[in-house]
């Protein structure tokens, strides 16, 4: 069956498919795996989820190869950090094996929606985790609903692979210190909203938010980690409020590989005037390159590109990925799981 999709101007939102899997939590164990053609839940009104955020989720992206063969990228790093972000919110964590076989059928089972090789789309992958045990009264569920749903997807940012302008404001936080800005939970970019709508209404892509403590340091850029090179050296900054990135995880190896140091670190603001690129990476985002940082506050403009291009090392970042991901190049760290 075709599928009448402007894979070239798709956006970053949400298309519905055909196929969804769920898997629940109840008497101490998960059950079975259901494929379900329903795009909605039904819960209890006093859920867990609905009332004290027990809610946790994943995002990741399947490919297809310039071989015709359908890869998911580095899926074993997503399931382990969603049972951290479990841990973290007191829910159930989901094995590996049933977060891989969910994963890897809904794929499967919604192929009609994966975009071509060389569209520049993907098919996005999101697993999420809620509480759906009623509860009034702050205490966890000990019932849990597991879902993967998948969507076709194209660049987070507008406009695709250019440089976008960022900001910095000092009113809002996202997270606080020692909070959960470490795991991957709803509530974390619900806090973020009113900040994002700001920059947005300013004309800006996204927030770099400072650390919430001190206000000295870098944080996360909205939605995505933060990363610059400084001296031919790949700096991030380090803080336990802030995700781990698998897409940061995936450039830093790339970074050594192309004989650059890594430093994970505290960054401070005026940092930014030092270095020669500056990019949001993520799932959704990539590797989105950045070209100027404005200090609402301060007034003081950064700017990063000053030819305004994205720089060398980002575009290699990019070419780098997309032929790992696409089998164009081989993959040698084993971050690819094949759809048979």
């Amino acid at each position: 069956m075709d599928t009448e999709i402007d894979w070239g101007s798709l956006p970053f939102g949400y298309v519905p498919t055909d196929y969804n899997l769920r898997c629940e939590f109840r008497d101490g164990k998960w059950g079975d795996i259901e494929v379900s053609t329903s795009d909605t839940i039904t819960i209890p009104l006093a859920a867990t989820t609905l009332h004290y955020a027990q809610e946790i989720f994943e995002g990741l992206k399947a490919f297809r190869g310039v071989d015709g063969k359908i890869r998911i990228f580095r899926l074993e790093e997503n399931a382990k950090r969603m049972r951290e972000s479990a841990k973290g919110l007191r829910m159930e964590p989901v094995p590996e094996e049933i977060f891989r076989e969910m994963c890897i059928r809904a794929v499967k089972l919604n192929e009609r929606f994966l975009p071509p090789y060389g569209s520049g789309a993907s098919l996005y992958i999101r697993p999420f985790e809620i509480g759906i045990s009623p509860r009034i009264g702050v205490k966890e569920a000990d019932e849990y609903a597991f879902i993967v749903m998948v969507t076709p997807v194209g660049p987070y940012f507008k406009g695709g692979f250019r440089n976008t302008n960022i900001c910095i404001m000092r009113e809002f936080d996202r997270v606080a210190p020692q909070g959960t800005g470490r795991w991957k939970a709803g509530g974390n970019y619900a806090a973020s909203l009113g900040a994002t709508h700001k920059a947005h209404s300013m004309g800006y892509s996204a927030v770099l938010f400072l650390d919430p403590k001190e206000k000295k340091y870098l944080d996360e850029c909205g939605p995505a980690n933060f990363y610059a090179i400084k001296n031919g050296k790949y700096i991030t900054p380090k803080s336990d409020s802030i995700l781990p990135s698998i897409t940061n995880m995936s450039l830093m190896t790339l970074a050594r590989e192309m004989g650059m140091e890594v430093e994970e670190r505290h960054i401070t603001v005026d940092e930014l005037a030092e270095v020669s690129e500056a990019g949001a990476c993520g799932t959704a985002a990539v590797c989105s390159p950045i070209g100027e940082v404005d200090d609402i506050d301060t007034g003081v403009k950064y700017v990063i590109s000053k030819d305004g291009k994205p720089g060398p090392v980002t575009t290699e970042f990019v070419r780098r990925l997309d032929a790992i991901r696409h089998g164009e190049e081989p993959d040698v760290h084993g971050w690819i799981t094949f759809v048979e």
